[in-house]
């Protein structure tokens, strides 16, 4: 059988923006090594696969893997694989579908206008705070000065399920200053969980924008990514947690891809309730092309 395959733009304003995505359906006769060989060959910062257009439990099985490796969670193939399962298995309208994955099922809601997706959201898990960094070591791995970094604000690790070392920089120069420098990132992500950088600014290219951010993650084979869904969930919990709008609950715009010409708009809203930080991702997904693996 020659498996269905789509190309997508994924927290894309227009097509051709956005986070590139291919996804692979009836894919559970397809090995682990041939998946690894694909998603390499594409090279984007993500491949899907959906094991089968039938559910198991409720949900349908997906797997996700970068050029370099299997990941448990990330969240534009989980936005861009609920858009093709909405639209290519189900054919017609879901308020919401789950997606089972590595990291455990995580389900996603869908506004439509038209009877076409308009937003696609994912409910994240609960974010796990980690190792704090000192600004003096990751300025080095940004080729920054310390003074760049936003010192009211930590630099940490934080989970959603797949960990980034969140970044807060005090302003787009500084953002578009950003170089990494790949000894001292080896070095070291070698001491932490965390193998992607997350940094972010509260200045931005586009009025009604609230955060730019650029996503740096040479250990998975992606110099640097146009649109985070994982890295943006674990920066909502991450602005909760230390007061950054000096909200409980937010709804901001963040805006990712510019340095690197694919212009991106991520969603992300959160809420600190009952001692627990809700978090949701969301943006829109757009059909670029269809075909077949041969």
């Amino acid at each position: 059988m020659k498996n269905p395959f789509y190309i997508l733009d994924v927290f894309a304003p227009e097509k051709y923006c956005g986070n590139q995505l291919a996804v692979v359906r009836h894919a559970v006769s397809i090995s682990d090594a041939v998946m690894q060989k694909i998603a390499k060959e594409i090279n984007f910062s993500e491949t899907a696969f959906i094991l089968s257009d039938d559910k198991r439990d409720g949900a349908f099985d997906v797997r996700i893997f970068t050029p370099a490796q299997e990941v448990p969670f990330a969240g534009h193939p989980v936005l861009g694989t609920a858009y093709v399962i909405q639209q290519e298995i189900i054919k017609e309208p879901a308020g919401s579908l789950i997606l089972n994955l590595k990291i455990g099922q995580i389900a996603v809601t869908i506004s439509y206008k038209d009877n076409s997706p308009e937003t696609l959201w994912m409910r994240q898990i609960q974010p796990v705070f980690g190792k704090v960094i000192g600004a003096e070591v990751i300025a080095e791995v940004l080729g920054l000065d310390a003074d760049e970094i936003d010192s009211r604000y930590p630099v940490q690790e934080v989970s959603i399920g797949l960990p980034f070392i969140i970044v807060p920089l005090k302003g787009m120069k500084a953002i578009k200053k950003c170089r990494i420098n790949r000894d001292k990132y080896f070095e070291l992500i070698n001491k932490t969980e965390a193998k992607a950088l997350f940094v972010f600014s509260p200045e931005t290219y586009e009025d009604g924008n609230d955060l730019n951010a650029r996503m740096f993650a040479d250990y998975y084979g992606i110099p640097e990514d146009p649109a985070t869904g994982s890295a943006n969930g674990c920066l909502g919990g991450y602005l909760v947690k230390n007061g950054y709008f000096k909200k409980k609950q937010i709804a901001v715009r963040v805006e990712q891809g510019y340095e690197i010409g694919r212009r991106s708009l991520i969603l992300v809203n959160a809420e600190e309730k009952d001692g627990s930080i809700d978090i949701s991702v969301g943006g829109k997904v757009m059909m670029v092309s269809r075909g077949k693996l041969a």
